[in-house]
C-alpha cells in the first residue's frame, strides 16, 4: 500500500473556528471559542483519516502545520509584507497554545518553524513526499497552495466537502497550477500586501500570462503593447511585478522539523485527549469521547456509539414534485417511525406566516423538499412544477399526526402554529409526537452557549448551515423564500431538516447519559404545544384605549420637557445620553460624573438613580421622561401595530430558551417588562381586555422565590412562618429592625429578595441608600437569624465552582462558564446569578408543569371555554365566560398549588391569589 500525507492548514483551521462560533468560556474562565470549534473540527477530520487509512490506498500519514510568527524571510525582501494586515482578536491570542495542546491531544503532529510560514513548511513536506511516490492532500481552500497541485497531489476543501485539482484551478484562475504564481504576482493580493502591478485583475492577469508564458515575458512585451494605463504601469513596476513573483513563490527546501515517516497516522489515543476535554470542561466532547471508547470502567453508562455522520451533500437532496415520490417519503417516514420536518413559510410571525414548503429528512443525506407554495407574486407569474398544496398536506396529514412516527423539529413551536393554521379545509395539521432539538439543546447545555441551529451546527456537527441571505439576498433585491428557484430552495430546506435530525441522534443519547431526561421530559418538552397554543390564541387589547394612553404620555412627556429645561437652564434632546452628561455634569455642574471610553458622561438608570437619591429634581424627571418614552414607544404605539387584522388579537412570541434559568421569555410585545407596580404600568395592562361575555382571570404564585429558598435552603423559620401563613417580609421586619412599621417592611422585602440574588454589600447600599457598612450589618443580622440562608450561599457557589453548573429541584442545569473568570466582574455577576438559579429555576420548572397540567384539568373539569392566554414571571393570566369564574378557580388554584408534586414534595405551600375582572389591570 502506497503512503497518503495528509497535510492540515491550522492557521485556516483556527480562524474558520474562531468566526463560526461565539464567544466562549472554559471552566477556568478562559476564552476558548476557537479552541472548542478547532477540536470538533480536527476531531471530525481525524477520525475520517484514521478509518480511511484501514482502507487500501488511504490516508496514512499526518500533520497539522502552524504560522510561528507574523515576520518571516519576506519581511526582509519586503518590509511592507502583511503590513496592513490586524492584529489578531484580543481573545484569540490566549487560544494560540491551547489550540496547540489540542493538535498534541490528538497525538497529531504540530509543526511550525521560526522564519517560515505555514504554507512555506507544507510545500516543502509535500514535495517531500512527492519525491519519495506518495500521495498528498493538503487540507485547505488556500489559493496560494493551489500553486503545488500537480499528479499526485490536491486539495481538500473540508468547508465545501470538495477535492480541488488542477480543473479547479484552471477554471477559476484560468492557468494551469504551475502557472498561478505568475498570475498571483501580477493581481496581487491587499489581504497580504503583495503590491502586484495596479489595475490588473485575476481575468487580466490571467490572458497575459496565457499569451506570453510568465512575467518576465509580460515585462518584456510591455514596451511594444498598445499605448494603455496597463502598459505604463507594467513599465514603470516592472520591479514591484518581480518582487511579487518572489513574494508569493513557496520554499519547497525547508528543512523538515520532523522526519516524514514521524508523521504517520496512529488514530486518536483516548488518554491525553480525555484530560485536555475535562481540563477545559468540553462536556459534550467528553461524553462523545465515552461514547466511542474502548474502557468498560468508563463506558458503562455512556450513550450507545454512534458513527460520525458523512458531511452535508446538497446534491443528494431531493426536491418532491410528483406525488409517487410524496407517497415514497411519506411510506418511508411512516416505516422509520421518526421524521425531522420544518417548514418554509413568508414570514417570522407564526400566526401569520403562510407555508411554502415542508422538508422531510429520514437520514444523514436522506432529506427532500417538498414545494407548494413556490412562483412570483403576481397572479400571471409563471409557477414551477409542485404537487397541488391541498394535495399534498391531504397526503401529509396522516403521517403528521401518526402517534407512532415522532416528529423532530427546532424551535417546532413555529411549525406547529404554521401547521395548526395551514389547512383550514382539512381541520389544521395537530403534529404530534414530537421532540425538539432547541429545547433539547438547552436542556443539556444552558448557558454554554447560543441554541440556534446555525450555532448548534457549528459546535456539534462542525458544519456552516447555508445562510437565509445567501438564498434570498439582501435590502432592496431581497426575495420572498417563494420566488426562490427550487433547487436553490431545495439546498437550503433540506438541509435545515438534515442538520436537525444530526443533532437529535447526538442530543437524544446525552439525555440519558447527562440526567437532562427528567427536566425534559417533565417539564419542557410538553410546554412546545402549550406554549404555541397560547400564542395561537393570543390577547385582546383595547386599540381605542391604547392610542388615548400614547395621547397621555405624549402631553406628560412634553410637559416633563419643559420641567426639565427649565431645570437646566437650556434646552437640549433628553433621549441623547451626550447632550444629557454635558447639561448635567459640565453646565449645571453636578458631582460624580463619570465618563466611559467614549468621553461620553454616563447617564445609564444606576447613575440617574444615584443623582434623584441625592435630591437632584431633574434626575427623577428624566427617569419619569424616559420610562413613559418605552411605554408609549414599546406598548402603547407599538401594540397598535401588533394586532392581528384576522383575529383582533394581539400574538406574543415566547421563547423557551430566551433565559437561562429556563424562565419564558416573550417578544413582540414583551409582556415580561410591563411595570407592575407603577401606575403607569397598570394603565398599560387595562388595555388587555376580555371579549364581551367574557373576563379575565389572573393566577399569581405569592411569593414563590422566598418559599422555596425555604425549601432548598432548609430554613425552619420561614418554613413555619409559611405554614402559618405569616406575612414574611412582617416577619422579617421585626427580625432585622426589631419593630414593624411601612419603611421597615420596604427594607425587609428588598432584603429578602436581594439576599436570593447574591447582593452585595454595595448593592445592597445602593438599593436602600445607607452606607456600605449598614447594609453590611443587615446582612450579618439576616444570615445570623437565617443560617440556612447562608449555608446555601456557600454551598451552592462551592458546588457551582467544582462543577461548572447548578441545579432545579427537577434536575435542570444551568452552566456557568465565567466562575473562574479573571475578570472580577464578570465573575461576580457569574457568582450572583449562580446563587439564584436553583430558586428561580425551580420556579420556572414549577409553573411549566402547571402550565401543561392546566388543559387537561380544565377538560376533566368541563371547562373547555377557559383558555390561558399568557404566563408572565410567576402569573397566568386567562380568559373565560363569566360563568364559569368559581368552577375555573378552583381548578386553577389546585393546579398550580401541586404543580410540583408527585416528582419533588416542597416541606412549604405554595400560595396562589387569584384575582378577576373586564381587563388583565382590573384583575389584579
Amino acid at each position: 500500500m502506497s503512503n497518503h500525507l495528509y497535510l492540515v492548514d491550522g492557521s485556516g483551521y483556527i480562524f474558520r473556528a474562531y468566526h463560526r462560533l461565539p464567544p466562549l468560556t472554559n471552566v477556568h474562565g478562559e476564552p476558548v471559542g476557537a479552541v472548542y470549534g478547532y477540536t470538533t473540527m480536527l476531531w471530525k477530520l481525524a477520525k475520517e483519516l484514521h478509518e480511511g487509512a484501514k482502507e487500501d490506498g488511504g490516508p496514512t500519514h499526518m500533520a497539522v502545520i502552524l504560522d510561528k510568527s507574523s515576520r518571516t524571510f519576506r519581511n526582509e525582501m519586503y518590509d511592507q509584507y502583511k503590513a496592513h494586515r490586524p492584529p489578531p482578536p484580543e481573545d484569540l491570542v490566549p487560544q494560540f497554545p491551547m489550540i496547540r495542546d489540542a493538535t498534541r491531544a490528538f497525538s497529531l503532529p504540530c509543526i511550525e518553524e521560526e522564519g517560515w510560514e505555514a504554507d512555506d513548511l507544507i510545500a516543502s513536506y509535500a514535495k517531500a513526499a512527492l519525491a519519495q511516490g506518495w500521495e498528498v492532500t493538503i487540507v485547505s481552500s488556500d489559493k496560494d497552495l493551489m500553486q503545488l497541485i500537480e499528479p499526485g497531489l490536491e486539495l481538500y476543501d473540508t468547508m465545501n466537502n470538495r477535492k480541488l485539482g488542477a480543473d479547479h484551478v484552471q477554471e477559476k484562475f484560468g492557468v494551469a497550477p504551475d502557472k498561478l504564481g505568475e498570475v498571483l504576482a501580477l493581481m496581487g493580493d491587499s489581504v497580504d500586501n503583495v503590491p502586484g502591478v495596479t489595475g490588473i485583475g485575476p481575468k487580466r492577469a490571467a490572458e497575459l500570462i496565457n499569451e506570453y508564458g510568465d512575467i518576465e515575458a509580460v515585462l518584456a512585451a510591455a514596451p511594444a503593447m498598445k499605448k494603455s494605463k496597463m502598459r505604463e504601469n507594467l513599465i514603470e513596476q516592472a520591479d514591484m511585478a518581480r518582487l511579487s513573483r518572489k513574494l508569493v513563490t513557496l520554499a519547497c527546501d525547508v528543512p523538515l522539523p520532523e522526519p516524514l515517516d514521524g508523521l504517520a497516522l496512529q488514530g486518536i489515543p483516548e488518554p491525553p485527549l480525555r484530560a485536555f476535554l475535562e481540563h477545559h470542561g468540553f462536556r459534550s466532547l467528553v461524553a462523545k469521547l465515552s461514547a466511542v471508547s474502548d474502557a468498560p470502567a468508563e463506558t458503562s453508562e455512556a450513550p450507545a456509539t454512534q458513527e460520525e455522520d458523512p458531511p452535508c451533500d446538497h446534491e443528494a437532496y431531493e426536491t418532491v414534485t410528483g406525488e409517487a415520490a410524496l407517497d415514497r417519503w411519506i411510506a418511508e417516514a411512516t416505516a422509520q417511525g421518526h421524521v425531522a420536518i420544518d417548514t418554509e413559510t413568508t414570514g417570522l410571525d407564526a400566526t401569520q406566516a403562510e407555508l411554502v414548503g415542508i422538508s422531510l429528512a429520514l437520514a444523514p443525506n436522506k432529506a427532500c423538499y417538498v414545494p407548494l407554495g413556490h412562483g412570483g407574486s403576481d397572479m400571471f407569474a409563471e409557477k414551477p412544477k409542485q404537487i397541488d398544496r391541498e394535495v399534498a398536506l391531504t397526503k401529509l396529514k396522516p403521517l403528521l399526526e401518526d402517534a407512532s412516527v415522532l416528529k423532530i423539529g427546532h424551535n417546532l413551536k413555529y411549525d406547529l402554529i404554521v401547521l395548526e393554521r395551514c389547512c383550514p379545509n382539512l381541520g389544521g395539521i395537530t403534529l404530534a409526537p414530537y421532540d425538539d432539538t432547541i429545547v433539547m439543546s438547552f436542556d443539556l447545555d444552558a448557558g454554554s452557549h447560543g441554541h440556534g441551529m446555525d450555532e448548534l451546527a457549528a459546535t456539534h456537527l462542525s458544519h456552516s448551515c447555508i445562510a437565509y441571505k445567501d438564498v434570498v439576498g439582501t435590502g432592496k433585491k431581497q426575495l420572498g423564500f417563494h420566488e426562490v428557484d427550487l433547487a436553490a430552495a431545495t439546498r437550503y430546506a433540506a438541509e435545515d431538516a438534515d442538520v436537525t435530525l444530526r443533532l437529535w441522534r447526538r442530543f437524544k443519547s446525552r439525555l440519558a447519559y447527562e440526567s437532562a431526561t427528567r427536566v425534559y421530559e417533565m417539564v419542557d418538552r410538553p410546554l412546545v404545544r402549550v406554549v404555541a397554543d397560547m400564542e395561537m390564541a393570543g390577547v385582546k387589547v383595547d386599540a381605542d384605549r391604547l392610542k388615548q394612553l400614547s395621547g397621555e404620555f405624549a402631553g406628560k412627556m412634553v410637559e416633563l420637557e419643559r420641567e426639565i429645561h427649565g431645570i437646566a437652564g437650556t434646552e437640549f434632546t433628553i433621549g441623547s445620553p451626550k447632550q444629557l452628561g454635558d447639561v448635567l455634569f459640565e453646565q449645571m455642574g453636578l458631582k460624580g460624573g463619570r465618563k466611559g471610553k467614549s468621553g461620553v458622561y454616563s447617564t445609564d438608570v444606576n447613575e440617574m438613580e444615584r443623582l434623584a437619591r441625592e435630591g437632584h429634581a431633574i434626575a427623577q424627571k428624566v427617569l419619569d421622561w424616559r420610562q413613559l418614552s418605552k411605554l408609549k414607544s414599546t406598548y402603547t404605539d407599538a401594540l397598535q401595530a401588533q394586532i392581528n387584522p384576522a383575529t383582533g388579537r394581539v400574538h406574543t412570541s415566547y421563547s423557551l430558551t430566551g433565559a437561562q434559568t429556563g424562565r419564558l421569555s416573550s417578544t413582540d410585545p414583551n409582556l415580561q417588562n410591563i411595570p407592575i407596580r407603577t401606575e403607569v404600568g397598570r394603565q398599560i395592562r387595562d388595555a388587555f381586555v376580555a371579549e364581551p361575555g367574557n373576563v379575565i382571570l389572573a393566577a399569581d404564585y405569592s411569593q414563590i422565590e422566598l418559599r422555596l429558598a425555604a425549601h432548598i435552603a432548609d430554613v425552619p423559620g420561614l418554613r413555619d412562618a409559611f405554614a402559618r401563613g405569616d406575612d414574611i417580609h412582617n416577619m422579617t421586619a421585626t427580625e432585622l429592625f426589631g419593630e414593624l412599621n411601612r419603611d421597615t417592611r420596604a427594607r425587609a422585602k428588598t432584603i429578602n429578595f436581594a439576599i436570593l440574588y447574591g447582593i452585595s454589600r454595595w448593592g445592597l447600599a445602593g438599593r436602600l441608600d445607607v452606607s456600605n457598612d449598614e447594609a453590611q450589618a443587615m446582612i450579618d443580622r439576616y444570615f445570623e437569624r437565617f443560617p440556612g440562608i447562608n449555608r446555601y450561599i456557600v454551598e451552592t457557589l462551592a458546588t457551582a465552582r467544582e462543577r461548572g453548573f447548578t441545579e432545579t429541584l427537577f434536575g435542570r442545569k444551568t452552566h456557568f462558564p465565567r466562575l473562574k473568570s479573571k475578570n472580577p466582574n464578570e465573575r461576580a455577576g457569574s457568582e450572583r446569578a449562580a446563587i439564584n438559579a436553583p430558586i428561580q429555576g425551580t420556579s420556572a420548572d414549577i409553573i411549566k408543569r402547571a402550565m401543561a397540567r392546566m388543559g387537561p384539568a380544565l377538560a376533566d373539569a368541563g371547562l373547555p371555554r377557559v383558555r390561558m392566554l399568557m404566563q408572565v414571571h410567576d402569573e397566568l393570566v386567562f380568559e373565560l365566560p363569566a360563568a364559569d369564574i368559581a368552577a375555573a378557580k378552583s381548578v386553577i388554584e389546585r393546579v398550580m398549588a401541586t404543580a410540583a408534586e408527585p416528582a419533588v414534595t416542597l416541606t412549604v405551600p405554595l400560595g396562589v391569589e387569584i384575582g378577576t375582572g373586564p381587563s388583565w389591570g382590573a384583575a389584579h
